[in-house]
């Protein structure tokens, strides 16, 4: 019974310190943020004004708010499509093919993701310069002087800007979820797939029925924490190559938040688009579980 009681005693103590940090820095910032929601402040004053729900109205009447929601969910649907498709792929062909310098291309593939988002920004901001760009003078090959005479203004247009931050950060990404499922996939025994061989499977088939199924648990974990991630990440590629422009066409969740609250020196109503905004990230990652939950396969 004592040495039940002193291994219960030694867990609390292990825990304890865990448990009181993450209630310091987690639990009560987020009570905090949903507490000025309901505030009209500018942030750097004393004057506070209790507005109860006008924050949140206010949100949903503005059109700056849909355009930052329309431009996340777009983010979040083709990057995760993209680079969750391109890193089972690559895992695939550096994992089952017989391929040299597998620990090479290894190495590459992960490059990107040790490098930081304003590095990366500042390199696809110079790929899309209009006038010296690799990509402008690439096109200018096959468009000759009318693409000199008119460049495409890849972070200029509101059409395309969208379009030209998910490259960079598909291209950010996709090193890193490969290099996951190369891990689970070197797990799968050879013997499936030279059974499912000898019954006439070829390798689209055996992908599908065979690597998916047994790595769903891989895909499952890193498809919802890619997806709240995508929420964070955005905000970051979209502040150091667009900050939200031009003219609100590349804002999102956090850009738009971080103007409100500090630009426009309206904090209670940021803090009403950060109470949305963990509304929308919870909601998403409870719906992603339920959707993808499977029952589980061994080998």
């Amino acid at each position: 019974m004592n040495k039940q009681k002193g291994r219960g005693r030694f867990i609390f103590f292990c825990l304890a310190p865990a448990v009181i940090l993450f209630f310091i820095f987690m639990i009560i910032p987020t009570i905090d943020v949903f507490r000025m929601s309901m505030f009209k402040w500018g942030g750097y004053t004393d004057e506070k004004t209790f507005v109860g729900l006008q924050n949140f109205q206010k949100l949903f009447q503005s059109d700056k708010f849909y355009q930052a929601f329309q431009n996340s969910i777009l983010l979040i649907v083709i990057v995760t499509i993209v680079t969750f498709g391109l890193a089972l792929l690559f895992a695939a062909m550096l994992t089952r093919e017989k391929i040299k310098g597998q620990n090479f291309y290894r190495v590459i593939f992960y490059i990107p993701n040790i490098l930081s988002v304003v590095v990366i920004s500042a390199i696809f901001s110079a790929i899309y310069d209009p006038n010296q760009g690799l990509l402008n003078s690439f096109l200018n090959l096959f468009r000759g002087q009318n693409g000199i005479d008119n460049p495409i203004l890849w972070l200029g247009s509101q059409k395309i800007v969208i379009y030209s931050i998910v490259i960079a950060m598909i291209w950010q990404a996709i090193g890193y979820y490969m290099v996951m499922y190369m891990a689970s996939m070197a797990n799968i025994p050879e013997s499936l797939y030279e059974a499912a061989s000898m019954e006439g499977a070829g390798r689209i088939k055996q992908f599908f029925t065979i690597t998916i199924p047994l790595i769903w648990t891989n895909i499952r974990t890193t498809l919802t924490f890619f997806i709240i991630s995508t929420i964070n990440m955005s905000f970051l590629f979209v502040k150091a190559m667009t900050n939200g422009g031009p003219d609100g066409a590349s804002s999102v969740f956090l850009s738009y938040m971080y103007q409100e609250a500090y630009t426009n020196s309206s904090y209670g109503y940021g803090m009403a688009i950060g109470v949305m905004v963990f509304l929308f990230s919870f909601a998403l990652a409870g719906v992603l579980n339920a959707v993808t939950k499977r029952e589980e396969l061994e080998f």
